[in-house]
């Protein structure tokens, strides 16, 4: 009985042993569970962008199944996609625990990317012409873009836009130009564009046979070549849809007139009239943009800059014209040169005839600007007479304010009589001076008048080279006598208060032909 007991005891701890055993080799084994090891955390809780991803027993693997998620994700779109990654991994050290396949851990973590998808940067192209660019979605409204800038025109498809990569650059940059299809041996010129950023046109190849013109008829008229005037660069970006400018929104702002600040420079002969007509802008815009002009009579002199604004647009275009027209004409004017007159004195010797003639022309243009002519082919119907002028070419004197310094106290024209016997009509300037003051020649010439002159008191007055004369009165001392010689600037007499006078002054007057005319107007 003792050693039934013994055997049955032996049996039962047999029995223990080989189920204990049996349950570690399953654990040990079984699939998606982790043997326990004493060395530190072996499980490990993923979660990203505060979704749950999965449990995995190696923290290595972690950051690689991201990678792969965030590929998977980004080949979802042809675009840039930013996407938010915030990822935290929670370990701890377990006996046993059931951890999830690694394509699951994938999938989840896609859906958490997926959900925090910040931004897509679109596959786009900057247009740049020279500083100015603007953002478009594909390479075909670039195309559209730049040919609508021909076509506005009158483009009747012969040019079209010619785009070359330039392999000398770091990144890839196409540079647009125009080409002319009837040059083009039947190239499809699309297929640059549609090929993207690595595509580009075939150039030009081959001269355009020279064929000799005699007659009207010979000539192939309208548009003979177009270009860019501006450089005009495309380059590949990725660009928020926020960026990028709808075509249509995009043609008005690049190839519709834009109020563009220019500066003009006054050059010989001109008047603000005359700079009105030739920049096609109104003369009171004009006046109203100078601070130095005060109104239309405001005085210019060579090298004056004004501030004008000039309507262009951001893309120009040049292009050369072959026209046909009709035109009455007038020959070019003939002048004789008198180097013993002024350049103000001049005398038409021969009055001009207009003629008649038909012309062929090749006609600049920059935009609707036209910016050169070359007459091709001239039938003169009617011969033109030219104009004959005989002109002067010594320089003219010029004058200069008598006195130092004064006080303008009486201007040139009506006025109320300051006192019994004088004027109410003033015939020159007076300026208010101490008695004494030095009074100079206005400019160059002879004295045919020195002393007592009724009306004006002491008086002088000078004949000058260009047939005018001065006059200077209320004098308290004459310096000069009839007949003298004088220099511009010369001292003739001193101030005073002679004559009809209200107070110490000098009275300046100048003549041309005989008539006193307003000094200020003539004054350098």
């Amino acid at each position: 009985m003792k050693k039934k007991n013994i055997n049955h005891k032996k049996y039962k701890f047999t029995y223990i042993k080989a189920t204990l055993g049996t349950l570690f080799l399953g654990v040990l084994f079984l699939k998606g569970y982790t043997p326990f090891e004493q060395t530190g955390e072996n499980f490990f809780h993923i979660r990203v962008n505060g979704r749950d991803a999965g449990t995995l027993g190696d923290k290595a693997r972690i950051g690689e199944l991201l990678l792969q998620a965030r590929k998977n994700v980004a080949a979802l779109s042809d675009e840039l996609v930013f996407m938010e990654t915030n990822v935290e991994i929670t370990g701890e050290e377990v006996l046993w625990g059931e951890t999830d396949r690694e394509e699951d851990v994938v999938r989840k973590m896609e859906e958490a990317l997926k959900s925090s998808v910040r931004e897509t940067m679109h596959r786009s192209y900057t247009l740049k012409i020279n500083e100015y660019t603007i953002n478009l979605a594909s390479m075909e409204e670039v195309r559209q873009l730049l040919q609508a800038a021909l076509d506005k025109y009158g483009n009747d498809g012969t040019f079209a836009v010619e785009l070359k990569g330039e392999e000398e650059r770091e990144f890839s940059v196409l540079t647009a130009s125009v080409a002319d299809t009837r040059h083009q041996g039947g190239e499809d010129w699309h297929s640059g564009l549609e090929s993207g950023v690595s595509g580009f046109f075939t150039g030009i190849t081959g001269e355009p046979e020279t064929v000799e013109r005699q007659d009207f008829s010979d000539y192939e008229l309208g548009i003979q070549t177009m270009d860019f005037a501006e450089d005009v660069e495309i380059v590949e970006v990725y660009l928020p849809e926020s960026q990028l400018t709808p075509l249509e929104e995009a043609v008005n702002l690049v190839i519709m007139e834009q109020e563009t600040p220019s500066i003009y420079e006054v050059v010989a002969g001109d008047t603000l009239s005359e700079i009105a007509i030739r920049v096609n802008i109104p003369m009171e815009t004009i006046i109203a943009m100078n601070d130095s002009l005060e109104d239309e009579n405001s005085m210019l002199h060579i090298g004056d800059e004004l501030l004008i604004t000039v309507p262009e647009p951001e893309l120009s275009v040049t292009r050369v014209e072959e026209e046909y027209y009709e035109e009455i004409y007038d020959a070019d004017v003939i002048y004789i040169e008198n180097d013993s007159w002024y350049t103000t004195d001049t005398v038409v010797r021969q009055q001009p005839s207009a003629g008649f003639r038909k012309v062929i022309a090749d006609v600049s243009y920059v935009n609707d600007k036209e910016v050169g002519r070359e007459l091709l082919k001239e039938e003169v119907v009617m011969e033109a007479v030219a104009k004959i002028v005989e002109r002067g070419t010594k320089i003219p004197p010029t004058y200069i304010k008598p006195i130092s310094g004064g006080r303008q106290s009486s201007g040139f024209g009506r006025r109320n009589a300051p006192t019994r016997g004088a004027s109410s009509y003033h015939k020159g300037i007076d300026w208010a001076t101490p008695t004494g003051t030095a009074v100079y020649a206005s400019c160059g010439g002879t004295v045919s008048k020195a002393g007592w002159g009724s009306g004006y008191g002491y008086v002088v007055y000078i004949e000058h080279e260009d047939g005018r004369q001065t006059r200077y009165g209320h004098l308290s001392k004459v310096l000069v006598s009839v007949g003298q010689k004088v220099k511009q600037g010369e001292r003739i007499a001193l101030s005073g208060n002679t004559g009809v006078s209200t107070g110490p002054h000098v009275h300046f007057e100048i003549l041309i032909n005989g008539v006193q005319v307003d000094p200020l107007k003539y004054l350098d």
